[in-house]
């Protein structure tokens, strides 16, 4: 193998994806605004659910309840009547509505338990499963304050003294916004690697490569370190302007240390998007592909719920996923800074699973190769 060849094969690489307006968007929006707007998106949390109240009593503990709904995780409250209440629930306009009955506040002075009715837009998945416990409480705190007389906790014989690790404010836009960040590292080293192969073939350049006095091996490396160095970069600018900088997220480990890491994930997985490109026959092909290898990458590799929580089977069979080790090393690492003593084991392993991806992509591309010749 002779580094000019794979150093020249790589900046035409880098030249091709400058000329490609569609790839360059797609880096830029990934890494931009797809980072943001997954911080503040906020999906696992109530944000500005529109709620509705029929207050059919009329009282200050009505008024109390209607006062303790605001932002930012309801709307203030629309006050209605109670024939509009099904018909604005049908028409989508109110994810809560909570219909106070009449003589509500008199009945709870007098010991006889009323009831009061929320209906919950079910369609609504997300808001629908944390607003109900939120509103729950809201309401059960003001009730029982008004029967004490006064605002204030009720003593209880042992208290819980909470200390958030890593996160002190639970604010979860510092978990998306990594996480996305991941993942885009992930999903752009292998969209790019299979890309750059499968244009080669749709405009007819492998003839000129196959012509050139480069191996295989140089062309595939070429491909591999110029995809992966723009990836790289990219998240690199990602995690130092959007994520520390436009959203403030506390990064605690070293960042030369997590990018030691990405480096491995990139060998491996534009290993494996040189491997796909030669299975596809085309970019329709390969974006089908993509739909079948990313997204179990992605959801079972930690990154959206914990592998702990998952089947055994499924833990198992993940640890030959690069996606998983990687995981495990940038949260380690960004979340609660751990080093190199912690996250050695995920590095070798990244290492081990990256060069037999790398084996198993060569043997295909020169078979793939050999085919075209």
């Amino acid at each position: 193998m002779r580094i000019a060849n794979v150093v020249r094969l790589g900046n035409k690489e880098l030249y091709c994806l400058i000329r490609d307006p569609i790839l360059l968007f797609l880096i830029v929006y990934a890494f931009t605004v797809g980072v943001y707007a997954s911080a503040i998106a906020m999906p696992d949390s109530l944000n500005r659910a529109p709620v509705a109240i029929v207050d059919e009593d009329d009282s200050p503990l009505s008024a109390r309840i209607a006062a303790a709904f605001y932002p930012p995780h309801f709307l203030h409250p629309v006050m209605i009547n109670h024939q509009e209440m099904d018909a604005r629930m049908d028409a989508g306009l109110d994810t809560f509505a909570i219909n106070i009955p009449p003589d509500f506040q008199r009945d709870l002075l007098a010991g006889r338990s009323p009831t009061i009715q929320l209906n919950v837009d079910a369609t609504r998945m997300s808001q629908a499963f944390t607003g109900n416990n939120y509103i729950q409480s809201i309401i059960n705190d003001e009730v029982a304050e008004f029967v004490r007389r006064y605002r204030g906790e009720t003593a209880t014989a042992a208290s819980l003294a909470l200390r958030a690790r890593f996160n002190p404010a639970l604010t979860q836009s510092w978990f998306g916004a990594v996480m996305e960040v991941i993942n885009n590292v992930t999903m752009l080293s292998i969209i790019l690697t299979g890309a750059s192969l499968i244009r080669e073939r749709e405009h007819s350049t492998v003839e000129h490569l196959l012509a050139m006095p480069v191996t295989p091996l140089e062309i595939m490396i070429s491909k591999s370190w110029s995809m992966g160095l723009v990836v790289l970069i990219t998240s690199a600018l990602s995690l130092t302007v959007v994520v520390q900088g436009m959203l403030a997220v506390a990064v605690e480990g070293s960042l030369l240390l997590f990018f030691i890491g990405a480096g491995l994930h990139l060998f491996a997985t534009t290993s494996m998007g040189i491997f796909l490109g030669t299975v596809a026959r085309s970019m329709p092909q390969f974006g089908l592909l993509m739909m079948l290898v990313l997204l179990p990458l992605q959801m079972l590799s930690g990154g959206v719920t914990p592998r702990e929580s998952m089947p055994v089977i499924v833990q198992n069979v993940m640890q030959l996923a690069p996606t998983t080790h990687f995981v495990a090393l940038a949260q380690t690492i960004l979340y609660r800074g751990g080093g190199i003593e912690v996250v050695w084991l995920d590095f070798l392993k990244l290492l081990l699973i990256g060069t037999l991806l790398f084996v198993l992509a060569l043997v295909r591309f020169r078979k793939t190769i050999s085919l075209m010749a």
